[in-house]
């Protein structure tokens, strides 16, 4: 998904996240509402009582992470939006045993202080790092649109923000437990974000963009498709599991956006994003070994 994302930022002109959003969320809806009316589950759009102020913060959560992640791939290499995606399973661990009572060992506080330093590693913020630290991954595609170090620093605060949505969200799926139907969790989702996106497009003076050709009207239908099974497959499994394992899965990213990002952009990663991922997925690996 994070791949099709970062190609329709480099169409002229580019798709705003906001518009992503929007139209990844009304398919997404529009299948939610209409398997749940097929397969007679109650409560198809509300969602059952009891727990409907808990979908509204789910859908708000949700969408908070998803600008995040979405608004970075502007700015920031797919392999670092990825990593710093991995700060999410730490902060939901944490939240998970303040809220939920569920376990947290002091492992994985300990790795959560090195995925901090991984992250400052990758964001390289000049008040640290110096100018001659910032710009250094240029590649092909970026060329043409150097990325300052102002925008940088922006990109990886509203990634860090998206991380803040994500842990949310996802501390929320476990609260909800089975007490929703995975489709419940993820047309409240999908309903925020078709409310919202529209709101803040017209406030923010942002025109759509009407895909012209067959490749850009392709990628927008990737981005819909893979986010619906990525969202599906991860609240199924938050149901089952405590959020600081479940969220494990993130993981596996990192190979994928570095294989992609070689693939796709061109990109090799450079040295300090380099050793802050390698900081990031040993603390990663770091707790699941240790998870009893």
């Amino acid at each position: 998904m994070s791949v099709f994302v970062k190609k329709l930022n480099e169409v002229d002109p580019p798709v705003h996240p906001l518009e992503l959003i929007w139209v990844r969320m009304v398919m997404t809806w529009v299948v939610c509402v209409a398997y749940m009316s097929v397969t007679k589950v109650p409560k198809p759009v509300l969602g059952p009582k009891g727990i409907r102020t808990l979908l509204a913060y789910r859908g708000l959560s949700g969408f908070v992470g998803l600008f995040g992640t979405y608004y970075a791939l502007q700015y920031l290499s797919l392999s670092d939006v990825t990593v710093l995606s991995f700060l999410t399973p730490m902060c939901t661990a944490a939240t998970g045993a303040l809220l939920l009572k569920e376990n947290l060992t002091a492992r994985q506080m300990i790795a959560s202080v090195f995925s901090f330093v991984g992250v400052v590693l990758i964001a390289r913020p000049e008040f640290l790092f110096g100018r001659q630290h910032q710009n250094e991954q240029i590649d092909e595609a970026e060329s043409l649109r150097i990325v300052t170090s102002a925008q940088r620093l922006v990109a990886v605060s509203v990634a860090l923000l998206g991380v803040v949505g994500l842990t949310s969200a996802y501390t929320t799926i476990r609260a909800i437990g089975k007490r929703a139907h995975p489709m419940h969790n993820l047309g409240a989702f999908s309903l925020f974000c078709i409310l919202t996106a529209p709101i803040l497009m017209v406030f923010a003076q942002i025109q759509c963009v009407v895909p012209d050709n067959v490749s850009c009207s392709a990628m927008i239908l990737a981005v819909s498709g893979c986010g619906f099974a990525a969202q599906m497959t991860m609240t199924s499994g938050l149901q089952r599991e405590t959020a600081g394992r479940g969220t494990m899965a993130i993981y596996v990213q990192v190979i994928f956006a570095l294989v992609f990002e070689r693939m796709f952009f061109h990109t090799t990663p450079p040295p300090l994003s380099i050793i802050g991922t390698v900081i990031i997925l040993s603390s990663a690996i770091y707790v699941a070994v240790s998870v009893q």
